[in-house]
């Protein structure tokens, strides 16, 4: 019998309380940054600091968007995480189905060279990088962003081993047979049985793009900023108020939690799936 399971095959109590603490842990720094955002910076300096929040948010939360170009700056990293998440989902897929099930020549080679890459630095290629967009006209516009981010190694070598065991042979054989071409295969047969890895391989994209700081930071202009970059002006001055800064970091949490619960069925389904098979 496993540990924290009952006879009867129920999580005993402990496990309830294990993971019960392991929520609180997680949530409690979402709820301290609301906590701050909804008061003044006065709360920091108090012996004994309140545990609810005041009615401060919204007039911190405007002050926000009267100090930096908030509106513009949410919309830019929309745009660019949104891109950069279709794109990688996509591309990442198609050549993780090429890899998996497609035979050609060099498919090894090529793998194991899109496999190696993740072992660069990405502060490497920034400068070259930065060349490249300038030389193309793109530096200071998002294009220069969303770009060079369209596809990811990790996601190739994500979407391949998933496909490896989520589509038989079988079904493309069988697909081949009733003349469907190979985009079709891929669109129709591949695709629906990869639906839960592309929506964890989402999520991670449009998290890791929305955070990106330091390629926003090189390569875009002041008046053009994304989420961090306006966050990182919130806090540039002499003072630092961390009421309004945490206001700001919790506006700019919100799009990631609402892109979490839109993927999150798929997610379960996934995390589901993978355990039945083990």
């Amino acid at each position: 019998m496993k540990r924290g399971v009952s006879a009867l095959g129920k999580p005993r109590r402990a496990t309830y309380i294990v993971l019960a603490i392991f929520v609180l842990g997680s949530l409690f720094p979402f709820y301290w940054s609301f906590l701050v955002a909804s008061r003044d910076s006065g709360m920091l300096t108090e012996r004994v600091p309140p545990f609810l929040p005041g009615g401060n948010f919204f007039a911190n939360a405007a002050r926000v968007f009267d100090t930096v170009p908030f509106w513009k700056a949410l919309a830019n990293s929309l745009i660019v995480s949104g891109t950069v998440t279709l794109t990688t989902v996509l591309f990442s897929s198609l050549a993780g189905f090429a890899f998996a099930k497609l035979r050609f020549r060099g498919r090894n080679g090529f793998f194991v060279f899109i496999v190696v890459t993740l072992a660069v630095p990405t502060q490497l290629g920034i400068i070259p990088l930065f060349m490249a967009m300038s030389e193309f006209g793109w530096a200071g516009g998002l294009q220069s962003v969303i770009v060079p981010n369209l596809v990811t190694a990790f996601g190739v070598f994500w979407m391949r081993q998933y496909t490896v065991d989520a589509v038989p042979y079988e079904l493309i054989e069988a697909a081949r047979v009733d003349g469907c071409s190979m985009i079709r295969i891929f669109w129709n047969v591949c695709l629906p049985a990869v639906r839960p890895a592309a929506a964890i391989l989402a999520m991670f994209t449009f998290m890791t793009s929305w955070n990106d700081f330091l390629w926003p930071l090189v390569v875009l202009d002041a008046g053009n900023p994304t989420v961090q970059l306006a966050l990182e002006k919130l806090q540039s001055g002499y003072y630092v108020d961390y009421s309004l800064v945490l206001a700001g970091t919790t506006l700019a949490t919100i799009p990631i939690l609402i892109v979490f619960l839109l993927l999150g069925r798929q997610i379960v389904a996934g995390i589901m799936q993978g355990a039945v098979k083990g």
